[in-house]
């Protein structure tokens, strides 16, 4: 059995002139064995959105480190969401699991962008129509497991991806751009691509698109299952970067 590992990469920017990205994403742990990855997109954009968003995955995330399984999970945050505001605001929400108890990675949407799964090289769309949570009463997430196995991505993305440009009359082919990097490729030396390549290219697209004022909050998730190294030395490691200002001189 060869030895995995799970490479994650966020890629994020607020909307133009906005103080506060309206998208929020959290990590946790799964009691089972593996993590789990909730990214939310607020109604609106700015400080509102994003006590949407957080309302959302807030519940999402308490609920999965009890052991709630995804599907169940996404419900209960829709329930949640339409009883806190009266079935007034959306959210789009999407939970990605690596669940190490069945082996597999869990893709849940309630989000009409479509999510990009690299399979040993070969590309497909969840696209299946999905509604945001929140709103209408029996509304319940899009399910699709995936087999962990050596080059899979998952890549997962807000609409400020997927209308980013249209003002110009342009669009971001998502699939195109991770076409180009040829992850999955037979010779595992060449075709190993980390994650964080495909978020930033993906997100700098979006951002370029906008002609450097993006007209939305843009967040893009990447999970990649890779070989891990020779010299692994089982040790996970986490790590981060993200601009800040502060008011007073420094």
């Amino acid at each position: 059995m060869p030895q995995l590992e799970i490479e994650i990469a966020v890629a994020k920017i607020g909307k133009y002139a906005t103080s506060e990205s309206g998208d929020t994403m959290e990590m946790i742990e799964r009691p089972q064995g593996g993590v789990s990855l909730v990214l939310a997109d607020g109604q609106r954009s700015g400080k509102a959105a994003k006590s949407i968003s957080n309302i959302v995955v807030h519940k999402a995330i308490a609920l999965l480190a009890e052991g709630v399984r995804d599907g169940a999970v996404a419900r209960a945050a829709h329930d949640y969401l339409r009883t806190m505001r009266g079935g007034k605001v959306s959210a789009t929400l999407n939970i990605v699991s690596i669940d190490l108890e069945t082996e597999t990675i869990v893709v849940s949407r309630n989000s009409h962008c479509p999510t990009v799964v690299w399979v040993g090289g070969e590309l497909s769309l969840l696209d299946e129509p999905s509604e945001s949570v929140g709103i209408r009463t029996w509304t319940k997430p899009v399910i699709t497991e995936i087999s962990i196995v050596p080059y899979t991505y998952v890549i997962v993305f807000t609409d400020g991806v997927l209308y980013a440009g249209r003002r110009y009359g342009q669009h971001v082919d998502v699939s195109q751009l991770v076409r180009g990097f040829e992850p999955g490729a037979p010779v595992p030396a060449q075709g190993q691509v980390p994650a964080r390549a495909i978020a930033d290219a993906i997100l700098t697209e979006a951002v370029a698109r906008d002609r450097g004022r993006p007209d939305d909050d843009i967040s893009v998730l990447v999970v990649a299952v890779l070989p891990a190294p020779p010299d692994s030395d089982g040790v996970r490691r986490m790590s981060g970067r993200f601009p800040i200002q502060v008011k007073r001189a420094v």
